[in-house]
């Protein structure tokens, strides 16, 4: 019962760190093992390069595949959070028992569309005759484990949604560790190259997705998996939908945003631009999950003191997380404009690849210092059940802005690779200005048609 009253009881500042700091550590560590596939593969003897070009192009897919489980995860576990702030528990594990069958059956839609037209997607995608043979290596073998991804993804959420954040952070670091000691044997021992990579990578996913299940039918959890609740109610999903709609968005957005970045790209600089987008990538989402971490903790603090309208620990939890959020973004803006030449190396010892990408991240990651204010206002829409505004503010980042900035700014620009790179910080700067003045103007409503907390 302790872990039940603590979102509602304990001292808001400690609670947030203790939720966050798990979810932190494993966005870190999830990170770490997807930066040290590209490390390594970067690092082949004779084909890094390409190879690492290739592997960047196969992104939007992955993406994709992982949109879907934050469409179900993300979108589940903010409700269950609220049902149980409701003391709702029945109807918190009907929640989750939809969402884990809804992630099954996403699995295997996408795992035979993507076998059948992988080859013509990464084309698409900006694949050239030297890198697609490397993308068509890794897509292969990842696309076979899409399940255990949308598993492992899509579930993990209502592990950390009922405060168990430190057995949330587990989940990832199984997977996590796994990868980065299968990467060299199969990459290098074995010399499977990339299709190593794309193996090791499944592998883990397949054993962080069933930790994930037996914790959820275990003893120690709150919500539990029951076979009673695996049948699809469309009253359920419904809201679980409409909310995970907004992340669902920023993440697929984001592969049209590859798409678009890779093409443009490969038009005005070739595969070497390309290779460099993928070191960029790769620098933002050192930005983007660590502060993705802090916002998971937040999550059910947020969610579950909005069931329970008590506005006072709400607005606690907010001024905590938008503290912690901004300063976090302006220390790695400040890294990346100090040391860009370093990070770029740890992908590449392709000088040409590390010359445009060291020039390209001080334009791509310009405004990276406005993210920690976007990231916070926005998943706390998310937290509070506010799919609508949710949903405008990632389309206005990424559809609205970013999106038309790739393929307008080069018609203006005599330096069209410059142009491509600078359409991520106007973007950036506008979306947050936005986000920040909407959130102040609907999170002060909110908290004024609460009651007061006593």
């Amino acid at each position: 019962m302790s872990d039940k009253n603590r979102l509602g009881t304990e001292d808001v500042k400690k609670l947030l760190f203790s939720l966050a700091i798990p979810a932190i550590i494993g966005q870190l560590v999830s990170l770490l093992y997807n930066m040290v596939d590209r490390m390594y593969i970067g690092h082949i003897k004779g084909i890094g390069g390409e190879a690492l070009t290739g592997v960047g192009v196969t992104a939007p897919l992955l993406i994709i595949i992982s949109a879907f489980s934050v469409l179900i995860g993300i979108g589940g576990a903010p409700r269950a959070s609220i049902k149980m702030g409701e003391k709702d528990y029945e109807g918190a594990e009907k929640i989750m028992g939809n969402c884990f069958v809804s992630l099954i059956g996403i699995s295997i839609v996408l795992t035979i569309l993507f076998l059948l037209f992988n080859e013509k997607l990464l084309i698409w995608f900006g694949a050239s005759e030297k890198t697609l043979p490397y993308a068509l290596e890794y897509i292969e073998i990842y696309t076979l484990g899409t399940i255990f991804v949308q598993l492992a993804v899509g579930m993990n959420p209502f592990i950390s949604s009922q405060g168990f954040a430190k057995i949330s952070m587990i989940t990832v670091s199984i997977g996590a560790i796994i990868n980065i000691v299968l990467d060299p044997i199969f990459i290098y021992g074995f010399k499977m190259n990339v299709k190593g990579a794309a193996l090791a990578t499944i592998i883990s996913q397949a054993v962080s997705a069933i930790w994930v299940i037996r914790f959820l039918r275990g003893d120690k959890t709150i919500l539990k998996l029951k076979k009673k609740n695996f049948k699809i109610d469309m009253n359920i999903m419904k809201p679980v939908l409409l909310l995970g709609l907004s992340p669902f968005v920023m993440q697929i957005t984001e592969s049209f945003i590859i798409i678009a970045f890779n093409s443009s790209l490969q038009k005005y600089g070739g595969d070497v631009a390309v290779g460099a987008m993928t070191i960029l990538s790769a620098a933002m989402q050192f930005t983007f999950l660590p502060l993705s971490g802090l916002t998971q903790g937040a999550q059910p603090i947020i969610s579950y003191n909005y069931g329970a309208k008590n506005k006072d620990r709400m607005r606690d939890t907010f001024k905590y997380l938008i503290i912690s959020t901004a300063s976090y973004s302006v220390l790695f803006w400040l890294l990346m404009m100090i040391m860009p030449q370093f990070f770029s190396k740890l992908f590449t010892n392709n000088k040409a690849i590390i010359d445009m990408a060291t020039s390209g991240l001080r334009i791509y990651m310009g405004g990276v210092f406005a993210m920690g204010v976007q990231i916070a206002c926005q998943q706390t829409f998310i937290a509070m059940g506010n799919a609508r505004t949710s949903l405008f503010l990632a389309l206005l980042r990424k559809v609205f802005l970013l999106i038309p900035l790739i393929l307008i700014l080069p018609k203006f620009l005599s330096n069209k690779v410059f142009a491509v790179f600078l359409a991520e910080p106007i973007s950036d700067i506008i979306a947050a200005t936005v986000t920040g003045i909407l959130f102040y103007r609907d999170f002060s409503s909110t908290l004024r048609s609460m009651p007061d907390s006593f």
